[in-house]
């Protein structure tokens, strides 16, 4: 089964290449809403899967088509550096929302197929150099998404096979987030989605046009933006981190208490990703499916769902609720790592502060009209 289910991974992902190329000489398939590679890699993918790995459970390692490939290659095995820990993949996974955002991915099918190429050449080599377990484990960036946003579902498989669990109860294991670089993945997971939001915002579009019209390139504008904003949310976490440890009074470091309750901020990032696409996957999803059915030959006329009024409430509920699970997990965890009760209540003060100010911001995205950020 495991087999048949790579193997599928691999047939899609050649289809969503070849899709994406013919867009180039197949007029019908050059529009976003009717080439196949485009509605299955944002609307099928990125907005409608994602959200089922942290919903239901993370079942990427089955479908992955990058390790099937993977580990169908041969490899060198080398050691990989100790010292590189995980940063590889958060500069891949702010490099790859940098890259969506400043390019018009979502509208040009050809340009997402090169991206997709790339991505796989990428990540082929990467693998055959340090192996397929190494690369997927340590560096893919996709993959470590995928796995956290697992450990937020409610299912999850062990030795004993699949088993439930209360969601968010795993972010409470001290093991899950082991090292600065990690925690630095966590926050660069949380921001990626915000950023994504801030762009398509009326306050992002009249500064962006005030600033290029001072002289700065747009081409400088977007990246100094996704870093500072990373530097501001990075420094917020580990501000409260360090201020936690002088309420709490305990001899734990703050770079151990920012290990500690990192995966508490991964409901947050949840929350805001289901805000942020669920309408996006409701109102496409007809048109995917429409689609799929046919890719060489799609519907002249796609049909898209408008959502009602209403529907924006769901998006705020998303946000609220990814926050009180955040608030959860993390005095469950500070519950864990301290032995008195009140000690663990003064170790949330500045943590909880840091939430508020993260789930501020996403209510604040959410809230706001959305726009079409300009393209470099």
């Amino acid at each position: 089964l495991t087999s048949a289910t790579r193997a599928l991974s691999v047939v899609a992902l050649a289809g969503v290449i070849a899709i994406g190329l013919a867009g180039r000489v197949i007029p019908t398939l050059a529009n976003p809403l009717q080439n196949a590679a485009v509605l299955v890699v944002w609307v099928g993918w990125w907005a409608g899967y994602v959200a089922t790995v942290y919903l239901v459970g993370n079942s990427w390692p089955a479908l992955n088509p990058w390790r099937a490939l993977a580990d169908w290659l041969p490899s060198l095995e080398r050691p990989y550096p100790d010292d590189l820990g995980a940063w590889p993949s958060v500069v891949g996974l702010l490099a790859l929302v940098w890259l969506e955002v400043v390019s018009p991915l979502a509208d040009q099918p050809y340009l997402l197929a090169l991206v997709v190429l790339g991505y796989t050449a990428v990540t082929l080599a990467g693998a055959f150099v340090f192996g397929s377990e190494t690369w997927f484990d340590r560096v893919d960036p996709i993959a470590r998404v995928f796995r956290y946003y697992g450990a937020v579902a409610p299912i999850h498989r062990d030795e004993d096979g699949l088993q439930l669990r209360l969601p968010g109860s795993a972010l409470t294991d001290p093991d899950l987030v082991d090292g600065r670089d990690e925690v630095a993945f966590v926050v660069a997971l949380l921001w990626v989605t915000t950023y994504d939001g801030f762009v398509g915002t009326p306050v992002w579009r009249d500064l962006a046009r005030a600033v290029v019209g001072a002289g700065v390139p747009a081409e400088l504008l977007y990246p100094a933006a996704m870093l500072l904003g990373f530097g501001v949310f990075l420094g917020a976490y580990r501000l409260a981190a360090r201020y936690a440890r002088d309420t709490a009074e305990t001899y734990l470091t703050s770079a151990a208490l920012a290990r500690r309750f990192a995966g508490s901020l991964l409901p947050i990032a949840a929350g805001y990703h289901l805000a942020h696409f669920l309408g996006y996957f409701v109102s496409l999803s007809p048109v995917l499916v429409g689609v799929l059915t046919n890719p060489l030959s799609p519907p002249a006329n796609p049909v898209v769902i408008v959502l009602p009024g209403w529907f924006g409430g769901v998006s705020v509920a998303a946000v609220l609720l990814g926050h009180l699970l955040a608030v959860w997990v993390a005095h469950a965890s500070a519950y864990d790592a301290f032995p008195g009760r009140l000690q663990a209540v003064r170790s949330q003060y500045p943590l909880v502060v840091v939430m508020v100010l993260y789930t501020m911001s996403s209510l604040w995205i959410v809230s706001a009209p959305n726009v079409v950020p300009p393209y470099v």
